[in-house]
C-alpha cells in the first residue's frame, strides 16, 4: 500500500503542476479544459496567469512535502488542498460550463485526492 500511496500523491501532484504550467503557456486551450473558456488576450488574462500559478504552487508543494515532511504532512495537504477542485466543479455549473466536465473532471478529481489522502494517512 506505501508504493502505491505514494505514487498516486506524486501523479496527483505532477498533474497539478503540468495544469499550472499549461495555465501559463496556453492559457486559451487550458481554461477551454477546465470547462469556462476565457479570453487570455482579454480582461482574463490576469485570473488565468493567477489560476496557473496557483496550480503550480500546489505541485510544487505537495511534492516538497512528500520528500521532505512524508506521508502524514502530504496526507493533510491532500485532504485540504481537495477543497480546490470541489470549488472547481461549483465554479464549472455556476458559469454556464457543463455537468459531464464538472462532475467528470473536477468532482472526479476531488475524489481521487481524497483518497490519496486517506492512502496516505494509512501508510
Amino acid at each position: 500500500m506505501t508504493i502505491t500511496a505514494y505514487t498516486l500523491a506524486v501523479v496527483l501532484d505532477l498533474f497539478v503542476l503540468f495544469i499550472g504550467a499549461r495555465f501559463l503557456f496556453q492559457p486559451g486551450p487550458a481554461a477551454v479544459g477546465y470547462g469556462v473558456p476565457a479570453e487570455p488576450a482579454g480582461d482574463a488574462a490576469a485570473y488565468l496567469t493567477v489560476k496557473g500559478l496557483r496550480d503550480g504552487t500546489f505541485g510544487l508543494l505537495g511534492l516538497a512535502l512528500l520528500a521532505f515532511a512524508g506521508a502524514t504532512a502530504e496526507a493533510w495537504f491532500m485532504l485540504a488542498v481537495a477543497i480546490v477542485p470541489l470549488g472547481d466543479t461549483l465554479t464549472v455549473l455556476r458559469n454556464g460550463g457543463t455537468k459531464a466536465v464538472a462532475f467528470g473532471i473536477h468532482f472526479a478529481t476531488a475524489m481521487v485526492v481524497l483518497i490519496s489522502a486517506g492512502l496516505l494517512f494509512a501508510v
